[in-house]
Formats: C-alpha cells, structure tokens, sequence
C-alpha cells in the first residue's frame, strides 16, 4: 500500500512494526471485515503514515454515496 502522506510503500507488516498496530487489525481493516479501530490504534496508523485521522475513518457523508439531497420529481399521472 502507498502512503500518502510520506510517500512510502507499507506492507501490512511494516506498517504494523511502524504503527505498532497488530497485523490482523491491519489485516482486517483493509479487507473491510472490521470498520473500526479502537481510538490508539488509529491515531498510531495516522501517525505511522502520516495524515490526519479523518481520512482514515470519517465515515461517508451518505449512507449510500449515489444518493443525493435533492427530492425526486414525481411522475406525472397522465
């Protein structure tokens, strides 16, 4: 994986001896069957590539990232 905000190559094993993480959390965060990271952990990520946290766990905007705000037209009832 590229780091963005050094612009450094990680394996999940040197971003963990970097982060100090565990592999599996690492692990299970790229491969989306954990969402979350407790508070230390992913401040030691953000801080290990260096960026800001936000990035890395903001969840979306939407719930859906193809809605939009705007209210569908009903059909006219010809």
């Amino acid at each position: 994986m590229l780091n963005p905000g050094r612009c450094e190559s990680f394996s999940v094993r040197t971003l963990a001896d970097a982060s100090g993480v565990s592999v599996g959390v690492i692990d299970k965060l790229l491969a989306g069957r954990q969402n979350t990271a407790d508070v230390e952990d992913a401040i030691a990520l953000a801080e290990a590539l260096g960026v800001a946290i936000n990035p890395l766990f903001a969840p979306p905007s939407s719930p859906n990232p193809n809605r939009t705000s705007r209210t569908p037209t009903p059909a006219s009832e010809e």
